[in-house]
């Protein structure tokens, strides 16, 4: 078999694949890394994963670019790798996938460059399935894509009856867009509507698989996190304040960065819904009044 029909057998893969050299130069891109990414193959080939493309970071923010790359530990050490890590899309948000890297070696066995294999993680997946149902019914915000208030309400409205039937705690995460005003001011609402669906799918990518978002109104987001400590709160918001920070969208060859403050609580045994709301809101004040970018949790 020649060189092309394994060329097409990568392209049909669903799985993103890249193949680097041993400077971590791409020189070959699939049709799936199109897809997840995208970056199209023009845009990639004869440049490192790491300038200013992919930029994995893991949960706690650790850039793997700088120290912990999976393909550079491959190439170095000619060893299997694998990690879970946040991508970065082209239009700015952070994506979870998992990546698996592999050495290419030459006919006497030095590794010649590294192969890295990634796809998005199955539990968010599996989620997105669940939103396109939802999509039928009205309940998802045009703009963003993730849910709209009214989907929150009723969300909100469940995670509370459970809560009361079945003595389960549950947690609530105000996030706030920093100084969106600005971005609107300075590069319209184009550009505003871009950051806004960066910001909410950034968000969304760092959830657990049951945890909702909504868009609940102008650049304020509702994280509804059902089973959940408040140690665990601030873990997430913590992480999602991370990829927030960390993502980035690119505008006229100009970089647009922006954070977001965070409030929440978890709902107290037996709490009315519009108590556990204003507790969550005074929490995001409690940010936004000590420097933003920041993530508060009360008790």
């Amino acid at each position: 078999m020649n060189h092309a029909f394994y060329v097409d057998v990568l392209h049909a893969l669903a799985d993103g694949v890249y193949v680097v050299d041993k400077e971590q130069k791409i020189i070959f891109w699939n049709k799936a890394a199109e897809r997840l990414t995208g970056y199209g193959s023009a845009e990639v080939l004869g440049k490192k994963c790491a300038d200013n493309m992919l930029c994995h970071v893991n949960a706690e923010g650790k850039d793997l670019c700088m120290n912990g790359c999976p393909l550079e530990l491959t190439i170095q050490e000619g060893k299997l790798a694998e990690a879970a890590v946040f991508m970065r899309h082209k239009n700015g948000h952070r994506v979870p996938v998992t990546v698996k890297t592999s050495p290419l070696r030459d006919d006497i066995g030095n590794v010649i460059g590294a192969v890295e294999f990634f796809s998005l993680s199955l539990s968010r997946e599996n989620f997105f399935s669940e939103f396109e149902k939802l999509r039928k019914e009205a309940l998802l915000d045009r703009l963003t894509g993730v849910g709209n208030r009214r989907f929150a309400e009723i969300t909100l409205e469940n995670v509370c009856s459970q809560s009361k039937n079945m003595n389960a705690s549950y947690g609530v995460l105000f996030v706030d867009i920093d100084h969106f005003k600005r971005i609107n001011d300075t590069w319209g609402h184009f550009v505003g509507d871009e950051v806004l669906r960066m910001v909410s799918k950034s968000l969304d990518s760092g959830l657990r698989i049951f945890d909702t978002i909504s868009r609940w109104g102008g650049e304020e987001f509702l994280l509804i996190l059902p089973n959940i400590t408040a140690q665990d709160l601030l873990i997430v918001g913590e992480r999602l304040r991370m990829l927030v920070e960390t993502s980035w969208y690119e505008y006229e060859d100009t970089i647009i960065k922006v954070t977001a403050s965070f409030g929440g609580v978890i709902a107290k045994n037996g709490e009315e819904l519009q108590s556990v709301l204003q507790r969550a809101d005074n929490q995001l004040y409690i940010s936004k009044d000590n420097g933003r970018n920041l993530v508060s949790i009360g008790i």
